[in-house]
């Protein structure tokens, strides 16, 4: 019983720095206090407050820099994580359901966005592609970026509550991707910098395709990402349900959803 103490310990901490970042108003930029303050703050441990960063990094929430400090990327969103990971705790729901279901929102945001997207929420992309660019050589700070690349993506349809969804199934998703990071910063394999260019080379097309508006391009670009994503989680032994996730697809009313 003690990794779920202990994981159930995390979550809390996560949710109180989330009410930390919103209660003082901490924008984008801002550094956090250090671990042993944030730990002596909530009355825990450094470990479980590494732990918890490094989950809020996975969120997009936080930039953690080795050797600087962990510092605010964006302000907290109502989330449903929650509700996702106990879902796949209980065996309910299966990871492949679930990594289905985080392509099919992803699909319908960036569809819409294709359609609404003007000139500077193109540079908000560019930007956050430019922070992927930039963090290649870190593992922590790539996955705080790859977090924010693709919300700014789905939020720019404008819909809070697809974001809000979207970030909830993405979240539960990458959390069980990157789980050994987050419990015990070990970093996974494809993180490697050798594999950093193959990486970006994954968000790249998906900018590209909302530039030029051309949505089969987009959802081939999107549907490349999310193949990544399957071969990354597997091996993992949350993958659960009739089918491999290699075999989830698009079907063919997702498909015309996208299509608009």
């Amino acid at each position: 019983m003690h990794p779920v103490k202990v994981r159930r310990k995390a979550d809390e901490v996560v949710e109180q720095i989330r009410r930390l970042i919103v209660d003082k108003g901490l924008q984008s930029g801002a550094r956090l206090p250090p671990e042993r303050d944030l730990a002596r703050i909530f009355h825990t441990s450094r470990a479980i407050v590494s732990q918890a960063l490094r989950s809020l990094s996975l969120m997009g929430l936080v930039d953690i820099r080795p050797g600087s400090g962990v510092y605010v990327l964006r302000e907290p969103r109502t989330m449903v994580t929650t509700s996702m990971s106990l879902l796949l705790d209980l065996e309910e729901g299966s990871l492949a359901d679930l990594v289905q279901l985080r392509l099919w929102l992803e699909t319908l945001g960036a569809t819409e966005a294709l359609h609404v997207a003007d000139e500077s929420d193109l540079e908000r992309i560019r930007e956050a592609l430019e922070r992927l660019r930039a963090s290649t050589g870190h593992p922590a700070s790539w996955i705080a970026a790859d977090a924010l690349f693709h919300a700014t993506v789905v939020g720019i349809a404008r819909n809070p509550y697809l974001t809000a969804l979207y970030e909830s199934v993405h979240t539960s998703v990458v959390s069980i991707e990157l789980e050994t990071w987050v419990r015990n910063d070990d970093t996974p394999g494809w993180l490697s910098p050798e594999r950093a260019a193959a990486r970006l080379a994954l968000h790249t097309p998906i900018l590209e395709a909302l530039t030029a508006r051309d949505q089969e391009a987009l959802r081939a670009a999107l549907e490349t990402h999310h193949r990544a994503l399957v071969e990354n989680l597997e091996s993992h032994p949350r993958k659960r349900g009739p089918r491999s996730l290699g075999e989830r697809r698009l079907n063919g009313s997702a498909r015309e959803a996208g299509r608009g």
